[in-house]
C-alpha cells in the first residue's frame, strides 16, 4: 500500500514531465501509454487496505497511467 500511494504522490502530469526532461537536455520525447488505470483498479486494491474505495475509485479514473517514455540527450547516439 505505502509504495503505491508513495508511487501516485509523485507522479507528474504529462506536461510537466515533458518540461524536466526538456530542461535536462533531452529532445524527441515520446510516451507511450502501457495501461490507463481506471476506478476498477483502485476499488480492488483499496478495499483490501480498510479504504472506502467507492470514494476514491472515481477520482482516480482514467488520471494515472504506466508507460514507455522516450527520450534522446542532445548529441547523443540517438540526436
Amino acid at each position: 500500500m505505502l509504495l503505491w500511494v508513495g508511487c501516485v504522490a509523485g507522479a507528474l502530469e504529462e506536461n510537466e514531465y515533458r518540461a524536466k526532461l526538456a530542461a535536462a537536455g533531452f529532445g524527441g520525447v515520446s510516451i507511450e501509454p502501457t495501461r490507463i488505470y481506471r476506478a476498477e483498479d483502485a476499488l480492488s486494491f483499496l478495499a483490501d487496505q480498510g479504504i472506502d474505495a467507492a470514494a476514491i475509485g472515481p477520482q482516480v479514473d482514467g488520471k494515472f497511467m504506466s508507460a514507455f517514455v522516450r527520450a534522446a540527450k542532445a548529441g547523443g547516439p540517438l540526436a
